[in-house]
């Protein structure tokens, strides 16, 4: 298996959804856009958000096994996806690709 680099790309915020459905928080998301992790044969990365790790898991561990090309071609490096954790309020896009070894 191989590794795959995760990086935080953007972040939207939805504050008319916040201020209609969220209740207040003090501590939402400890992620940064530019921030970076590598998962080794598919494991989650230490300090990967669990939320945002349940989302990408799959892809991560395909990628991992050198599977790519998914939904037949959706991204331009075939050996990557563009997938954002389920934070419907706001949500994290993170790229992953797999590292040329």
């Amino acid at each position: 298996m191989s590794k795959v680099r995760i990086t935080a790309v953007r972040q939207t915020v939805y504050k008319n959804l916040m201020a209609k459905y969220e209740n207040p928080i003090k501590h939402t998301c400890d992620v940064s856009v530019g921030q970076q992790w590598i998962s080794v044969d598919g494991a989650c990365p230490e300090g990967m958000c669990p939320s945002a790790w349940e989302s990408m898991k799959p892809f991560v561990e395909s990628l991992a096994r050198g599977e790519g090309n998914f939904y037949d071609g959706w991204m331009k490096n075939p050996m990557s996806a563009m997938i954002s954790c389920n934070d419907g309020f706001r949500p994290f896009s993170f790229y992953i690709e797999l590292m040329n070894n």
